[in-house]
């Protein structure tokens, strides 16, 4: 008959084994434009393989851009906080598969008691006047549980936090191309700023010279005094320039250094005034950003998991079916204890559970369930189109940007020309010192102008290649 009572409780419970409730996932939809309205007129690279992947920081060139960004993963302590968050939620998937096992736990024990009622009756079966000796007592025991996944709360707990897990490998993607731009953009930045000193101190060499000049020419009582004022006023305030625009370097050069894990005072970069290139950067489609986005293919992946808390949810709804199995042996005397009289064993469903009433409880837990799930859903298309928004943006600043620096090109020439006008005006006697100053200042605004163009158009270049998601792909996630 034991076979046979086997076979029914078997076929009774595996179809209820297989059964899993709640919502399979679907993912959620999420308009997405057949083209950027910016990207009419952009000019993307040939060929499309040319899209930036992996090191995509390469694009630019830069050797030294390179070695810092290989830093990043290395030393960043927030991409370290990232990795520590997927570690833990790979931790919680390993905690929510350990439901699909039995849980087996096993104890010994040997204890030796008396008690004076225990005595008196052994005296008095025994007719002794004195009670008996202390008893001893071996047990030897090994208890199993196994809570059956009827209804699917192991297999949804296990895929909400497979999904989690997902999410928080995405999470560190995102953190790590956040740093790369970061990194790439503070490193632009800090390269213009080299120019910008390399300007400032070139231009105050030669209002030095010109001071010279001046304090010569009103010793010989060729000019007044106040062309000297004029010239030491213009000579000092672009010295001053110089300090401030030092300041900003270093604080680019400090912010570089806390992106790949070092101390600011360990940390220093050599100057170098050179430009950078301006890579062309291929677009693609917008649909294309939902597989390339890491912090899109989060959202996405928190979406999965709130559905399956529903079915978690869902779950509790249902009776539960505990089986239990326990067995080992038990003597009072240690000689006998590991033998085959001693042994001891039993098997059997120890618990059929179900709520009868808690008013509501596993109603309003699901309804919030289904609330997250709602929110999630949101969030994804949120970020969906904050993605789309943030590439339009990038676009729209480098396309006008390249048109503003062609026009400020032709204002720095015309600004050089209307100095040298000036100068050969004012050594003929002809025009003012003040005319000199004007012009002077007003062509070194116009290069400084430039060079802010050209930081800007860097900027929104690392701007466009990581709201495009940089190097990383969707793809990845399920080789982790």
């Amino acid at each position: 008959m034991r076979p046979l009572k086997s076979s029914l409780i078997a076929t009774l419970v595996l179809p209820l084994a297989a059964c899993m409730v709640g919502p399979d996932y679907v993912r959620p939809t999420a308009e997405a434009p057949a083209a950027y309205k910016e990207a009419q007129d952009w000019k993307p690279a040939e060929p499309n393989d040319q899209l930036p992947r992996g090191n995509w920081w390469g694009v630019f060139g830069d050797s030294t851009l390179d070695a810092l960004e290989a830093q990043v993963d290395v030393s960043n302590q927030t991409i370290k906080s990232f990795e520590a968050r997927v570690q833990q939620a790979r931790a919680l998937t390993a905690q929510a598969r350990s439901g699909f096992f039995p849980t087996v736990s096993g104890s010994v024990s040997a204890t030796r008691s008396s008690s004076a009622a225990s005595s008196r009756s052994a005296s008095a079966s025994s007719g002794a006047g004195i009670g008996g000796g202390p008893s001893n007592f071996y047990n030897l025991a090994l208890d199993a549980n196994w809570e059956l996944d009827l209804w699917g709360r192991v297999r949804r707990s296990v895929e909400a936090n497979e999904a989690g897990t997902q999410a928080s490998i995405a999470d560190l993607e995102a953190a790590k191309l956040s740093a790369q731009a970061d990194l790439a953009t503070d490193y632009m930045l800090l390269r213009v700023q080299d120019a910008q000193i390399d300007l400032l101190a070139t231009t105050a060499a030669a209002y030095e010279k010109s001071l010279q000049l001046t304090r010569n020419q009103y010793a010989a009582g060729i000019v007044g005094r106040s062309d000297v004022v004029q010239a030491e006023t213009q000579y000092k305030s672009t010295q001053a320039q110089v300090l401030d625009a030092r300041i900003q370097r270093q604080q680019l050069e400090n912010a570089i250094a806390i992106l790949i894990g070092k101390p600011p005072a360990e940390f220093s970069l050599a100057a170098t005034p050179n430009a950078e290139a301006f890579p062309a950067i291929p677009v693609g489609v917008p649909s294309a950003l939902l597989e390339r986005r890491p912090d899109i293919a989060a959202a996405e992946r928190r979406v999965a998991a709130a559905n399956a808390q529903i079915g978690v949810a869902q779950a509790a709804f249902f009776p539960s079916l505990t089986l239990s199995a326990s067995g080992g042996f038990a003597a009072s005397s240690f000689a006998n204890w590991l033998t085959l009289p001693a042994r001891y064993w039993s098997l059997g469903p120890a618990l059929v559970a179900q709520t009868i009433f808690d008013a509501g409880l596993r109603s309003a837990q699901k309804a919030q369930a289904v609330a997250v799930y709602d929110q999630t859903v949101a969030d994804y298309r949120e970020t969906v189109l904050t993605g789309f928004r943030e590439v339009e943006d990038n676009l729209i600043a480098l396309r006008v940007l390249e048109e503003e620096a062609s026009v400020q090109d032709e204002a720095v020439k015309s600004a050089r020309e209307a100095v040298t006008i000036v100068n050969n005006q004012y050594r003929a006697g002809t025009a003012n010192y003040l005319a000199v100053v004007v012009l002077q200042a007003a062509a070194l605004n116009n290069e400084r102008t430039a060079l802010g163009i050209r930081g800007r158009r860097l900027a929104a270049s690392v701007g466009l290649i990581k709201s495009l998601g940089g190097g990383w792909d969707q793809a990845t996630l399920a080789q982790q």
